[in-house]
Parts: structure tokens; C-alpha cells; sequence
């Protein structure tokens, strides 16, 4: 089959798409013939190493995909060929309440091989039903990120109707993502751009209340904008060049839920103003079984929508790691296998 390889550690001179065996199937594995997949920025970070990330090289990445069944291990029982699945990355001991937080947990894609190629052997546990209506673009872009933003918010920050919510990075992939389900649960939206293309669209998609932060700083910006008291709860998933800022918009008593640091994940962090606040910073990842499918099932009902920025062959998936990381458009990359093009 053919795949998208990383060869090594490094820029996007270090992908590659071509030859690749093709998966063997184990007793609880379906093989997926991928439709589309979308990137993540966990494929960037993947791709340049992080620290204990161990991988086989060539590694296939990709947490993000669909398609069509094509064959099934002996033990599936939820599966059979021809069913449309999309994948669901996160992969821990489900006989646990919250397998997120098995200590051996970990993301297809980032930690073993992942879905960006023609054929993927995926556990059963780790698929989940796509409806008929639903075109493969959405079905392959948008698990990872509105799992990841539903815990964040419904689960993990607790949100409630009427708080005041900050979302940073509103047009990209988890950004857009809270944006919608903020609004879906009733709070007064918050929501940071760098353009106005950007901020129009979460106008579009939910915001209330918008900022440019190459423009101003957005923590007086939300100071301004509620009267000096700040928001209850801020979606931080930048990290080190917004942290600070993030921590000031907080009301006393507010939440700051993290899921990562695309910017950078060490940063200064002002003590004083947290306990003094009695705020609380608030780790999140990935979502349960259980609330993935409660927010996948508004996004095949079109509740939620993502946003498809480009969508491009994996044999030019070194470009869709470029757009990823300049901040071209907004929404997800989505690529498909040559051959389905």
C-alpha cells in the first residue's frame, strides 16, 4: 500500500509518501480503507520528537481518519465489512471508569503507527459508526478535536450556562471546536484571532465577542470588555505565549483548562495571582468512549460543523504540515490517499 512515512525527527523535508507493507489484521483489529484523514498539531509535534517518544521508523502518523471496512479479525464482533467508521486516537484500559487515566495510555498516530495511508488496522475498540449522510471529510477530520474540546469544557471545566468563556485560537482545530460547543452550552462567548477572516468566522460560529491579538493584548482586551472582573473559564491550548495572559483574564474563583502547548510547554506562570484568585488550571486529554460518542453524535447531526481549511493528497502531506504550522486559513487539513482522488 501506499503511506505516509517519517523517516526521522526533523522539518518536512522528512516525509515521505510511498511504499509500505500492508497491515496484518489481529484477532480484535478491523482494516479500515481510509477515505480521508486530517491533520492535527500532535502530528507536528510528533513529527519533530518529543521528549520520551520512542517511535519505529519509518512511523506512519495521523489520529484522525474514515472509512470503509474492509475486513475484520476473528474477535470483532461490533464490525463488518463494509461499515463506515471514523477513528477514535485514544487508547487505554476501558474496564476503568476514565480509561484516559490508565498510566499506559496513549494516541494512535503519535505513540504507534497511525491512519495517514490507504489501509489502517485499527482496534475495534478504537472505531467508532459513521451514518450514511455523512461525507468523508467530516467524518475524518473532526473526533480528535471535538472529543478533545467536549472534556475540556463539559466534563473537565464544568461549564455552566451563562459563565464567561475565553477561547484562544478560535478558527484552528480545537479552538473552533470549543467555540461551538461554548455556545452550544449556553455561555457568553470569548474568541481571539489573527485576522479578521478569522474572527468573522467565530462571529459565525458562536463568538460574542472577538479580538485580534496581533492587534492588542487580549487579557485587557477581556478586562475591557467585562468591567474589569474577566471570564470564568479559559480554553488554553497554546501554551507559553499566551499563558500569562490567559491567567490574568480570569475572574477570581475562574478555571484555566489546558490540553496542550502548541506554542511552547514551559511557561512563567504568576503564583501569586493563582492562589490569591484561588484559580484553578485544569489538565484535560482526550475524551472517554462515552463522551465521544455524545459530541460525535452532534456532529453527525450538524450541530457541530468543522471547518476544512484545504484539503490536499498525502503524497503532499509535507504542505499540509507547512499550513498547520504557519497558521494558514482556519479549521482542519484533511488528505486522501492518492488513489482516492
Amino acid at each position: 500500500m501506499q503511506a505516509v512515512k517519517i523517516t526521522e525527527h526533523g522539518d518536512t523535508d522528512v516525509i515521505e509518501y510511498g511504499e509500505y507493507p500492508d497491515p496484518e489484521v489481529d484477532r480484535d483489529e478491523v482494516l479500515v480503507d481510509v477515505k480521508a484523514a486530517a491533520l492535527n498539531h500532535l502530528d507536528i509535534w510528533t513529527r519533530r520528537g518529543m521528549p520520551g517518544l520512542d517511535l519505529e521508523m519509518p512511523h506512519i502518523p495521523g489520529s484522525d481518519g474514515a472509512g470503509v471496512v474492509e475486513a475484520v479479525g476473528e474477535g470483532v464482533s461490533r464490525f463488518e465489512e463494509g461499515d463506515r467508521v471514523a477513528l477514535s486516537a485514544g487508547v487505554g484500559d476501558l474496564r476503568m471508569d476514565d480509561p484516559t487515566l490508565d498510566p499506559r495510555y496513549h494516541i494512535i498516530g503519535e505513540h504507534v503507527p497511525g491512519i495517514h495511508s490507504e489501509y489502517a488496522a485499527i482496534p475495534e475498540d478504537n472505531l467508532i459508526p459513521v451514518p450514511e449522510h455523512v461525507d468523508w471529510e467530516v467524518a475524518g477530520s473532526s473526533c480528535l478535536v471535538f472529543q478533545t474540546a467536549w472534556r475540556m469544557l463539559i466534563e473537565r471545566a464544568d461549564l455552566e450556562a451563562g459563565e464567561k468563556v475565553l477561547v484562544l485560537g478560535a478558527s484552528g482545530g480545537v479552538g473552533h471546536a470549543a467555540l461551538q460547543i461554548a455556545d452550544y452550552a449556553g455561555a457568553e462567548v470569548y474568541a481571539t484571532g489573527s485576522t479578521e477572516e478569522k474572527l468573522e468566522y467565530a462571529e459565525e460560529h458562536g463568538a460574542d465577542h472577538v479580538c485580534n491579538y496581533e492587534e492588542e493584548d487580549f487579557a485587557d482586551w477581556v478586562r475591557e470588555e467585562t468591567g474589569g472582573r474577566g471570564v470564568d473559564v479559559v480554553v488554553e491550548h497554546v501554551g507559553a505565549p499566551t499563558w500569562q495572559d490567559s491567567i490574568k483574564s480570569l475572574t477570581k474563583g475562574g478555571r484555566l483548562v489546558t490540553c496542550g502547548g502548541t506554542g511552547g510547554g514551559a511557561p512563567e506562570t504568576d503564583i501569586p495571582r493563582i492562589f490569591w484568585n484561588q484559580l484553578e488550571i485544569i489538565g484535560s486529554t482526550m475524551a472517554t468512549p462515552d463522551q465521544v460518542d455524545d459530541v460525535m453524535e452532534l456532529v453527525w447531526d450538524g450541530t457541530f460543523e468543522p471547518a476544512i481549511r484545504e484539503e490536499l493528497p498525502m503524497s503532499e502531506s509535507a504542505r499540509a504540515h507547512e499550513i498547520i504550522e504557519n497558521r494558514e486559513g482556519f479549521g482542519k487539513v484533511v488528505v486522501r490517499p492518492d488513489s482516492e482522488l
